[in-house]
Formats: C-alpha cells, sequence, structure tokens
C-alpha cells in the first residue's frame, strides 16, 4: 500500500493534489475495500478512472455510531439518517450497489470503536459514517487513514481535526465547536450573565468547546468565575459543583454527556437555578427522567438546522420511535455527500470519494435532491449539493466552513423546544 509523502507544513488535501497531478501515482490500496481505487485527482476533483483503471460499483457505507454509551441516545436519529440517505439513493437510480453495515461506537470507556472500524476495513468499507464523539473518533481514526477509508463525521465538533494528519481521509458535516462556543459564550452573556462557569467532560470535545466559549464570554465582558474537569463515567459530581458554586456563577454551562443526568440533581441539591443552566450538543436531550420542572428555562446549543417537519416525517418512516432529531440530517447529508463524490468521480472507492468530496459541495451549480444532483452529474455538470443540515462548503481541512447553531429551551415538561438559530462562518 502506498501512501503519500506529506511535505512539512502542506495540508494533506493539497498534498494529495498535487502528488496526483505532477506524478501521476496510483495508490495501491487493496487493503483499503471497495475494489481497486482510481488516480487521485487535481484539487478540482477527479474526473473518473483513467485507461486501465477498475472502477468500484460497490458503495459500502460503514458506520460507526453509538448503540450503546454515554452518547446512546444520539444513534437512533443518526441511524435513521444513513439508512434514509440509502434509500433515496436507490430510489433515484444511483448507479453504485449501496450496502449499509452498521456498527457501535460504544465510548471512550471501551474499545468497540477500534473493533468496530477493523470489521468495516476488512468487510471493504468505502466511507464510515462516525462517530458521534470526537473522543471516540480519535480512537480509531488512525485505523481508517491507514487503511485509505473515508471517514466523515456527522457530530464530530472537536477543532482539534481541523489540522489533524489525515491525508485528505477525513471530514465532517457538523462545524468545529470555535462556532458553537462562539455562540454559547454569546448567548450565556447576551442574557446578562456576567459571571459564567463550566463543568466540563475531560476530552477533546469538552475541553475545545470550554476553550472557545471562554474566549467568547471574555470578549464579551464577561468574566469566567470558575471551570472544573470530570472523567467519562463519573458519578458523583459534589465536589465539581460545589466548586464552581463557590465563585457565584449566573450562569453554568454543562459541556457534558450522559453523565448530566447526575449534574443536574447535584446543581438543584446545591441551590443553582435552572434558568442559569446551560447545554450543548453532547446534552440537549428529550429524555432525561427529571422531576417536572427540574429544567425549565434552561438552555442549549445544537450544532445544525433543526430538521423540519417533512424530514422528521422522513426519518420517522426509517425509525417510528424516534423522539430525538440530532445530528440526523448531519448523517444523511454525509452519505448523500460521498455518494455524489463517487458519482462525480465514476468509481465508489475510497480514493475517488476522497477526491471529489470538496467539490461536490463548493461551486458548480446547486441541487438539493437527491435524484436532481445525479443527473446534473450524468449531464456533465459540477454540482454544490446543500443539504437538510444546511449549506455545506467544505474547506481543505474537510470542514464545514459555514453553519447554523440552534438555540433551544427547556420547559416545564424537561422537554427543548427551537427558539432561533445563528448562521456563523468559521472564516470570520
Amino acid at each position: 500500500m502506498q501512501s503519500f509523502l506529506r511535505t512539512k507544513g502542506q495540508h494533506p488535501r493539497r498534498a494529495a493534489a498535487l502528488g496526483a497531478a505532477t506524478a501521476g501515482v496510483l495508490l495501491l490500496a487493496a487493503c483499503a475495500g471497495g475494489g481497486s481505487p482510481t488516480p487521485s485527482g487535481s484539487a478540482g476533483g477527479s474526473t473518473g478512472p483513467t485507461e486501465g483503471g477498475e472502477v468500484d460499483t460497490s458503495f459500502v457505507v460503514g458506520t460507526i455510531l453509538p448503540q450503546t454509551g454515554n452518547l446512546a441516545y444520539l444513534g437512533p436519529p443518526e441511524f435513521a439518517g444513513v439508512d434514509l440517505a440509502a434509500a433515496d439513493l436507490e430510489a433515484a437510480g444511483f448507479e453504485f450497489d449501496v450496502d449499509v453495515q452498521h456498527r457501535d461506537s460504544g465510548d471512550t470507556t471501551t474499545d468497540i470503536a477500534t473493533a468496530s472500524a477493523g470489521e468495516l476495513v476488512s468487510a471493504g468499507a468505502d466511507v464510515v459514517i462516525g462517530a458521534a464523539s470526537s473522543g471516540v473518533s480519535f480512537t480509531f481514526v488512525d485505523q481508517l487513514i491507514d487503511a485509505q477509508v473515508v471517514q466523515i463525521s456527522p457530530a464530530n465538533t472537536s477543532p482539534d481535526f481541523s489540522d489533524y494528519e489525515d491525508d485528505g481521509f477525513y471530514w465532517r458535516t457538523a462545524p468545529s465547536d470555535v462556532l458553537q462556543g462562539r455562540v454559547l459564550g454569546n448567548l450565556m452573556t447576551s442574557d446578562g450573565a456576567a459571571n459564567v462557569a463550566f463543568i466540563t467532560i475531560n476530552d477533546p470535545y469538552g475541553t475545545g468547546l470550554e476553550e472557545n466559549a471562554r474566549l467568547a464570554v471574555e470578549a464579551a465582558g464577561g468574566t469566567v468565575t470558575g471551570s472544573v474537569l470530570y472523567n467519562p463515567g463519573d458519578t458523583n459530581f459534589t465536589s465539581q459543583v460545589a466548586e464552581i458554586m463557590a465563585g457565584q456563577p449566573d450562569a453554568i454551562g454543562i459541556l457534558a454527556f450522559a453523565e448530566t443526568a447526575q449534574i443536574v440533581p447535584e446543581l438543584v441539591t446545591q441551590g443553582f437555578p435552572a434558568s442559569g443552566m446551560y447545554f450543548v450538543d453532547g446534552n440537549l436531550s428529550n429524555s432525561y427522567n427529571f422531576p417536572e420542572g427540574t429544567l425549565d428555562g434552561a438552555k442549549g446549543t445544537l450544532p445544525g438546522n433543526p430538521a423540519d417537519d417533512t424530514f422528521r416525517d422522513r426519518l420517522l418512516e426509517q425509525d417510528p420511535d424516534l423522539q430525538d432529531f440530532s445530528y440526523g440530517p448531519e448523517s444523511y447529508d454525509a452519505v448523500i455527500l460521498a455518494a455524489l463524490a463517487a458519482a462525480t468521480g465514476g468509481s465508489a472507492d475510497p480514493i475517488t470519494i476522497r477526491d471529489n468530496l470538496q467539490a461536490v459541495s463548493t461551486e458548480g451549480t446547486a441541487c438539493t435532491d437527491v435524484a436532481e444532483c445525479l443527473q446534473l452529474i450524468a449531464d456533465g455538470e459540477d454540482v454544490d449539493y446543500d443539504g437538510p443540515s444546511g449549506p455545506i462548503e467544505f474547506d481543505e481541512n474537510g470542514d464545514p466552513t459555514e453553519a447554523y447553531i440552534g438555540i433551544y429551551q427547556y420547559g416545564a415538561d424537561n422537554q427543548y423546544t427551537f427558539l432561533s438559530s445563528e448562521f456563523g462562518s468559521l472564516n470570520e
């Protein structure tokens, strides 16, 4: 298996394009699955196999998403988004055979995700959708890079992925927490909080989000009076809550996962009001078993446009038991973008998908419907896909350059509803 040679300081996507354009190297990636890859393309995307190149006709989509662990509530809408995308591709007459293989990600307290990644590489996956947790993705991303399999996360938001040495194989349809942190910090201060504290999960997601929220709070003239970390799986938060309460905060950002079910009762016990609690995408859930009114007035942020009623109904057709729709649109868009990249390049292998992902998300003829996009490609057009998660404009890091961050508020029934959304650019 030949891999790209990287010049120091050169981004992997630029290195990939340069290597192919100047040397015409065929990347031998039999271990990647999905058939023999075609030559890497130029910065504008490859245009299909050259003479002698083999066409991969099977589009194998693996998922590493949470069926268990501290983000298990996010799994159902993500799996539904993937399954809906596969159904739409088949209905639109997608030229490649679609094969979806679901796997569990667990969380960072297990090695489930690494085992799942190994199984999908062996199964010949061309693209892997997942994980939901940034910390979990860091446990297997190198497996997929080494195997030359494309990874697209619908929910990773850690800023650490932006400059990760990935040879162009890692992408995400959720924006970096540079953006969510900015919106969260501004939300707390605009609500009147002068003194802010954070309780944060000690992993790349939590610490990256805390850093960017802190910067926004301080830029708006607020003061961060306390910030404490906890480890995944912790169950007792008496000392952490007491520490941040000592600073008398007006608002507390709970940057957590399932452990929120223990953090919130401790905050209530120590006298902190729900109206000062702020949630994020890792814990914004309607499934908490709290007494009525526990979360009344609490707010939260969630990257992406909220799924509209039509798209929610379509997700419910895939899973009638869905109670939450978070990251369903991003999961759907991840699959569709990979498929459009394959169609543009003329082969469903990982190299072709990688080399065309940025091209199908920018410039070109705008399209939102799968069948419409595929027809434009068949007609020789470049496409610019925008999906149910909003505008998707990949930069050279594989990051969306602009996105919506939704703002939500809990009622007395401990269920959250949409308030508004903030549109932002990561280039600002």
